[in-house]
């Protein structure tokens, strides 16, 4: 039960395009990469200050 097959997919994605319709679809989706990108640049930012706390001690 726990995969989903083409069909399945399918439906979603239809689902989806009507919720949203399909002008709204890119700007989502063009959000969603904004979204990850300062995600992975906090999530580097956050690396590199944990490595400079260490290099102080």
């Amino acid at each position: 039960m726990g995969r989903l097959g083409v069909t399945e997919i399918l439906l979603i994605i239809g689902v989806i395009l009507l919720m949203f319709g399909g002008k709204k679809i890119p700007e989502l989706m063009k959000g969603l990469g904004t979204g990850i990108k300062e995600f992975k640049n906090a999530a580097k930012e956050d690396q590199s200050a944990d490595k400079k706390d260490e290099t102080k001690e």
